[in-house]
């Protein structure tokens, strides 16, 4: 096949699949899709509920193994969308459609790399593995294949980041908050107000400020976003109840966080979910260092993905610009899926050292 032949492959896939409704939870039908066009490419498919992989054909254990992951689901359109968010439009250069952007540009792209990549032994085993609810970072995406994967020792995932290498991202944490007090009547000297009580609280999470800066994240944040207290006017209240929003570097993990948090505040403090941690790889990584090699810009994102979940090394690259992402109107260019096609090449084909073995379980 000649280079455009996979470009154009790549384009007409985004496009049904833009035209396949895949809101997060509910990408069966998206998932087919995948399955489908893998199988007709000659690749043996494997699924677990709506996430579908395939593993390079040669595969030999004593290879290191490089996982190439997107997502397939998206997130509810917009209310302010002008175009159908499921009718792809092409217009010059452009495509517009719901999950053009985040992420069917690198979903499509590193499909076509892999089927170029396995066509030939390479040093190193490749699987491709288009996963489910990555939006909702739900228990029935990315977490629930990667037992049934092979042993893998690094990432690449297609988010978009206009093919720059996002060697590090944030992690995320929610808290509830909840200061009590005791209810009374608000024309008497009665009650103890559960507002009053959280004061202290609400500077401390305000002003407190976490040590360890990251080069490439900043410092961990933490934001107070929700406030709930009162029922009526005359009635002291008894309860306030707070979220605070925190955003880990890789220095902190989310339970160290909430440790400290905890140890500083009077009132009750419980996480929703420890599971979305901070992630990075090392710039020594021989993968960072075949980006750099190449001209391209490691930097830190803000914004969560499925690294969050992967116990493995893992950096993101993919074509598109992460500010388009959860947009109306949103779109890719198909000649960054054609600029993506060729650096993921240029980046897997160059790789001279070797992929270290990731000793985790």
């Amino acid at each position: 096949m000649r280079h455009q032949d996979y470009i154009n492959d790549a384009v007409e896939l985004l496009s049904r699949l833009i035209a396949t409704p895949s809101v997060s939870r509910n990408e069966k039908e998206a998932a087919d899709v995948m399955q489908h066009q893998m199988s007709t490419y000659g690749l043996a498919t494997h699924r677990e509920a709506n996430n579908v992989w395939a593993i390079c054909p040669d595969y030999d254990s004593a290879k290191p193994t490089i996982l190439l992951n997107a997502h397939t689901d998206t997130v509810k359109p917009a209310i302010s969308w002008v175009r159908d968010p499921f009718k792809p439009t092409h217009e010059g250069d452009l495509l517009y459609g719901l999950g053009s952007n985040d992420c069917g540009g690198g979903l499509v792209t590193l499909l076509q790399v892999f089927r170029y990549m396995t066509l030939r032994t390479q040093p190193y085993n490749l699987v491709y593995l288009a996963s489910a609810e990555e939006e909702v970072s739900g228990k029935d995406g990315i977490s629930r294949v990667l037992p049934l994967l092979p042993h893998i020792d690094v990432a690449i995932v297609g988010e978009p980041t206009g093919m720059q290498p996002a060697i590090a991202e944030k992690g995320l944490m929610v808290l509830d908050v909840v200061s009590h007090g005791k209810s009374g009547h608000a024309a008497r000297n009665e009650g103890i107000n559960a507002i009053y009580e959280a004061l202290d609280d609400m500077r401390w999470i305000r002003d407190f400020r976490f040590e360890k800066v990251s080069p490439f994240l900043g410092p961990t944040k933490m934001t107070l976003t929700v406030v709930h207290a009162g029922t009526q006017h005359n009635v002291i209240p008894d309860e306030c109840r707070m979220l605070v929003d925190v955003r880990t570097n890789e220095y902190y993990t989310n339970e160290e966080v909430y440790d400290i948090v905890r140890s500083h505040v009077k009132s009750d403090v419980h996480a929703h979910s420890f599971r979305l941690h901070s992630s990075h790889i090392d710039p020594e990584h021989p993968l960072v260092k075949r980006c750099v090699s190449l001209g391209l810009q490691p930097f830190g994102s803000p914004t969560l993905s499925d690294q969050a979940l992967m116990p493995f090394p893992s950096l993101k690259l993919g074509p598109g610009e992460s500010s388009r992402s959860h947009s109306a109107d949103e779109f890719i260019k198909i000649s960054e899926v054609d600029h993506a096609f060729t650096t993921y090449l240029q980046v897997l084909e160059g790789l001279k050292e070797r992929i270290p073995r990731w000793e985790g379980k």
